[in-house]
């Protein structure tokens, strides 16, 4: 039985692979993503605390938007205080509408990584040339903000077609953390050469153990800490990478934010063993296309 491929990469265990470190020499890279993100009033794609009633939804959508408005600048407190820069996963409709959170993060030196124009859509089932306009339109916001293009996409609900790596890689992108197959990078295929994958977490990520699963924020800190702990004793000879995923409506909650820090505490106190770092940096790393 022969099945269906993406045809993206081959098959690797990762026990056969030769040794490897990153810079320093250290085996584990460590960063923390912050999605920041912003969903149109009573319509489009949502993330919901609780079931909705219908449209206007306020309950759910005040929700969100809280995170922005209070929970990512307390998540910015936190990290300057644990001289810590996460990597800035941007809504470019945020450039709109809360230009002053992007620069209460740029100014502790986090890099933007593009995460499409709004969460209020996606881009399963659309057709390339809408697809194509949804990612230059976002790359074209954040150049013009920042003064170059974006080198990392996440796309919005991590939603692609058939095609995204391929427009991706042509609209000259460095890095894409959609796929979540690996510890370590690994290179797409595309059409017209190679595209970086950058692993990024569906486990150790806020939105999903916290909201969808139904931990607490004390599981996730823990959940953190096991991660961390676990891959530094038992890692092996490889370059890894260990990716934490926050939400600022999530994580930037009080009684959530007091463990998180504590778990991100045990993580920094190892810096001399660790490479802190984000996920523009873990690209530039990684070295050239394969082949």
């Amino acid at each position: 039985m022969k099945l269906r491929s993406h045809g993206r990469y081959p098959y690797s265990g990762i026990a056969n692979r030769p040794a490897s470190a990153w810079p320093g020499g250290a085996k584990l890279a460590v960063y923390v993503a912050l999605n920041l993100e912003q969903y149109a009033f009573g319509e489009g794609l949502v993330e919901d605390l609780v079931p909705p009633l219908g449209q206007p939804d306020v309950m759910n959508f005040s929700w969100r938007d809280w995170g922005n408005r209070v929970g990512a600048w307390r998540l910015r407190d936190m990290f300057r205080g644990l001289g810590l820069a996460p990597s800035l996963l941007i809504n470019t409709v945020l450039y709109d509408h809360a230009p002053d959170l992007i620069t209460a993060f740029r100014e502790i030196g986090a890099p933007i990584v593009a995460h499409g124009r709004s969460n209020a859509e996606a881009q399963a089932g659309l057709a390339q040339a809408a697809e194509t306009a949804l990612i230059w339109e976002a790359r074209d916001a954040i150049a013009a903000n920042e003064g170059k293009p974006p080198a990392g996409w996440l796309g919005p609900w991590i939603s692609e077609t058939e095609h995204t790596p391929d427009l991706l890689q042509e609209a000259g992108f460095q890095y894409v953390l959609d796929w979540a197959m690996d510890d370590q990078p690994v290179w797409l295929r595309t059409r017209a050469g190679q595209l970086l994958s950058v692993p990024y977490p569906q486990e150790l990520n806020d939105a999903n153990a916290v909201v969808l699963r139904q931990t607490t924020g004390a599981d996730f800190a823990d959940m953190i800490v096991a991660q961390f702990d676990e891959m530094m004793e038992h890692g092996g000879d490889q370059a890894l990478v260990l990716g934490i995923a926050l939400h600022a409506h999530v994580s930037g909650q009080p009684f959530r934010l007091r463990a998180l820090r504590q778990a991100l505490r045990h993580v920094a106190a190892q810096r001399d063993k660790v490479w802190l770092t984000d996920t523009d940096r873990i690209a530039a790393a990684w070295g050239a296309p394969e082949g």
